[in-house]
């Protein structure tokens, strides 16, 4: 990895001999700021250190290296830059276009039987609070509040006058 981005210095030594250089000075620093930018980001398991700053390095080959005053303004600007990155690479994973905050759920054939079946289970249950209504009205109208309606014991209770 190391060879990659010397390679890279190396081919911007032509065209911009100061912003090498100083890339070159700053490589352990700006490798340490690209990791706290993940890590507060909590990216660090999703973006490696390596592709943050690589990334950036390309970003400041479009800038003059006498833009910068001194190593910490430098630096100052390369963060900012990997900030940006970092935002724009959270933006894209929520882009509508890549399915946004959409929730994704994994598809069960299995509910379709149980949609088959459920008739069938509501027609049983309703022959059973019939024959129970016949027993005792009072105790189906009670099941039948308590889990058909959703009322509370309380509810219940003052519905049918107890």
């Amino acid at each position: 990895m190391q060879d990659d981005i010397g390679a890279a210095v190396a081919a911007t030594r032509r065209h911009d001999p100061a912003l090498a250089e100083l890339y070159a000075q700053c490589y352990g620093e700006l490798k340490r700021i690209a990791h706290n930018r993940l890590y507060a980001a909590n990216l660090r398991d999703q973006i490696a250190t390596e592709s943050l700053l690589h990334e950036g390095f390309i970003k400041l080959l479009q800038v003059d290296a006498a833009r910068f005053h001194d190593k910490s303004h430098f630096l100052a600007y390369a963060s900012t830059l990997m900030r940006n990155l970092i935002v724009d690479e959270v933006r894209a994973r929520k882009a509508e276009r890549r399915g946004g905050d959409v929730q994704y759920v994994t598809l069960d054939t299995g509910v379709a039987n149980l949609a088959a079946d459920l008739p069938d289970d509501i027609e049983a249950v309703d022959a059973a609070l019939t024959r129970l209504e016949a027993l005792n009205p009072s105790l189906a109208a009670l099941v039948e509040m308590r889990f058909f309606a959703g009322l509370t014991e309380v509810e219940v209770a003052s519905a049918l006058g107890v």
